[in-house]
């Protein structure tokens, strides 16, 4: 007990300090996971800008719901439930020490949610007035400009019979947020990419997007959340709808059952994926209710014939550049509607889920094999279960979906705590090919929640405190064709990642990851396609050590060694140092790094998270041969007044351009500038 109070007294003390550095090491550890996936140009805000939110507005952990809770992406589903289970059996929180009592809050789970919670008595949304929001309430408005400073090649296109660029390379964010004591919230975002118009074309109004919502809780006794415009949908493993981004398999074991938020405000720059419209989030006794309803203009290719609409393509990228791009900006109209019933009783939780879509013209499959059990329709109709249940130290979950007029889905696992320094984790899943789901997001090792089958499992082990290691092994198949796959198809995915932390001081990493799958390969004489293997392993050392408190060191080195049956191999390698430096108040901050990077080919590509500005981060892809290098700045000009700079530079040592199509940039070199102001009252 000495030693649990005087860990406590010690965490309380580097609050302030730490706090950020708290908030980079969870985005980081979420991020990893899905970098590949994501590609570099996805925006991440949801996550960085919800945990420094909480930073600056804790949650009180006597009214923290459960949706809030999963706000905290560190959390595991377990982890919530415990907690939420001890807080109706014991009584509100007195101290934060009892925390540490908790199942599955081991002292690193303790020293994360730290800086993001606090303890009050709860109090209703009463005595609302005008004068009191005056009070209390609170604005943030951010203005971001950036630019690559070397044009691409469709920037110098002029001739309105080709293909081009329509816009400036600028590009520009806004961000507004207003919040009065976390019971409403008003947020509204603008954003125009490098390339589009401003107020021209179809953006006469200037920027390309803008999304924003009203956010209201504790509306009555019963109706708990009231969201008017842009908003998230998150019901139980993904299979229905996951709005906003998913994190997939990785080090990071809480990602194999998720958790789902339920109702959450739409804040990221993504131009997709999203709803617009109303919905609630209705609680009576053990029952909650979530109706829904959203009218979403999407970008896609429309053809019309004999007066009937036919949809080929619906894009997700958000880019609106050239003429065909501008073409296909908010071509198709969508309607989803449903609604989401949740029952709970005790440490049981059951769900009802149902998701109509209707278009405002026929979705026309593809005509390739592989699109054969594709959706196509004007209207897709879902319904579905979910469950999760906690028994002493196991945590069972799963969810079971049914598309009409197509196919099953089913994803169920386990997740069990044997021993205070062993846990493992067990899921099986399998989507049939023809079902279909339009926001579905859910395990899986292909890109769509349709056609795959496969068995996920791991341990981790904590021989000590300072100890870490992951494993797991994954055994997937895909029952029908894919892209560049004509025939059906297996693989394996294994990781085994080994973590060594000085308390508060620095960490050591090994992991090794072996990926399997199967391709498409071409042999000479063969008028078919056969299937090859596809090999990938990855190596990789990462170091971060404290060096002082103004100073904070990361180092990694990564190898991929690349191999494909019948075709040949590649290899890759990549070394970064970073460093972080911050004024003790601290008033000026920076970061920065210095990579290396030799790659044999685009197969042995290397893929790496990078610090940048407030609510912005990127997965760079090191291809090729060269040195890349970024130098990140802060500064806090007033009190409530932030200014960001950043500025990247990417050299190569043995090419003339870089990039191809519009992109492709004549020279070795390519740089970004990137420039921030962040203003709150």
């Amino acid at each position: 007990m000495v030693f649990r109070f005087a860990f406590f007294v010690m965490t309380l003390g580097l609050l302030p300090a730490c706090a950020l550095a708290q908030e980079e090491e969870v985005t980081e550890l979420l991020l990893e996971q899905v970098q590949e996936e994501l590609g570099e140009d996805v925006d991440i805000s949801e996550i960085s800008e919800k945990l420094h939110y909480y930073l600056r507005k804790p949650l009180n952990l006597n009214t923290a719901s459960e949706a809030e809770l999963s706000s905290l992406f560190f959390l595991s589903p377990q982890q919530i439930d415990n907690l939420i289970f001890h807080r109706t059996k014991s009584g509100e929180f007195i101290n934060l020490l009892e925390l540490q009592a908790i199942k599955g809050f081991d002292a690193e789970t303790v020293k994360r949610i730290l800086p993001f919670v606090y303890i009050a008595t709860s109090s209703p949304l009463k005595g609302l007035t005008f004068r009191s929001m005056m009070d209390k309430d609170e604005h943030m408005l951010m203005l971001r400009y950036g630019r690559n400073i070397e044009l691409g090649k469709g920037y110098a296109v002029k001739e309105e019979d080709k293909s081009r660029y329509l816009g400036d390379a600028n590009r520009y964010a806004v961000r507004y947020r207003w919040n009065y004591d976390n019971r409403i919230r008003v947020a509204l975002n603008m954003e125009k990419d490098a390339g589009e118009p401003f107020f021209a074309d179809k953006q006469r109004y200037g920027f390309d997007f803008y999304s924003g919502h009203i956010e209201v809780r504790g509306l009555t006794k019963h109706v708990k959340k009231l969201v008017v415009g842009d908003y998230a949908l998150q019901f139980g493993q993904g299979l229905i709808s996951w709005n906003g981004l998913s994190f997939g398999k990785g080090a990071w074991i809480g990602s194999v059952a998720r958790q789902g938020q339920g109702l959450v405000p739409y804040s990221s720059m993504n131009e997709s994926n999203f709803q617009r419209g109303i919905a609630a989030a209705i609680e009576r006794g053990a029952f909650t209710w979530t109706p829904f309803v959203a009218y979403n203009r999407l970008s896609g290719k429309v053809e019309e014939l004999d007066g009937n609409r036919f949809i080929t393509t619906i894009s997700q990228s958000g880019l609106h550049r050239t003429p065909t791009e501008q073409s296909y900006r908010r071509a198709l109209g969508q309607i989803v509607y449903g609604s989401h019933v949740g029952y709970r009783y005790n440490r049981l939780k059951v769900a009802l889920t149902y998701m109509g879509s209707t278009y405002d013209g026929l979705k026309v499959k593809g005509n390739d094999l592989r699109q054969n059990f594709d959706y196509e329709g004007k209207s897709l109709h879902i319904i579905g279960g979910n469950y999760n249940y906690s028994f002493r130290n196991y945590y069972f979950f799963g969810e079971t979906a049914y598309s009409f007029r197509g196919g099953w889905a089913t994803n169920n696992g386990l997740i069990a705590s044997l021993h205070s320094k062993f846990s493992l984790f067990a899921n099986y899943r399998n989507y049939q090919r023809d079902y279909h789901t339009i926001y579905g997001q859910s395990l899986g090792e292909g890109s769509q929640v349709a056609n795959e089958k496969g068995i996920y499992t791991g341990i981790v082990y904590h021989p000590s405190r300072k100890v870490e290691w992951v494993n797991y092994v994954d055994i997937f198949s895909f029952p029908w064709l894919r892209y560049r796959v004509d025939a059906p198809s297996a693989g394996t995915d294994f990781l085994s990642q080994l973590t060594y932390t000085w308390y508060k001081i620095g960490k050591l990493t090994f992991r090794f990851r072996h990926r399997l799958r199967q391709e498409n390969v071409t042999q000479e004489g063969r008028h078919t396609n056969m299937l090859a293997d596809v090999d990938r392993n990855q190596f990789r050392v990462d170091f971060q050590y404290k060096l002082s408190d103004r100073w904070r060191i990361r180092s990694r080195g990564e190898m991929i060694l690349f191999a494909k049956e019948k075709m040949g191999r590649s290899k890759g390698f990549l070394f970064y140092q970073d460093a972080f430096w911050q004024w003790r108040q601290p008033r000026l901050q920076f970061n920065s790094r210095v990579a290396y990077f030799d790659s044999e080919g685009y197969d042995s590509r290397i893929y790496a998270y990078e610090n940048d500005v407030l609510y912005a981060s990127g997965f760079p892809m090191y291809y090729d041969k060269g040195m890349r290098t970024y130098l990140n700045v802060r500064y806090k000009i007033i009190k409530d007044l932030d200014l960001w700079a950043r500025y990247a530079v990417t050299y190569y040592f043995d090419r003339s351009d870089i990039g191809s199509g519009l992109d492709l940039i004549s020279g070795k070199k390519k740089s970004d500038i990137k420039v921030q102001v962040r203003w709150q009252w």
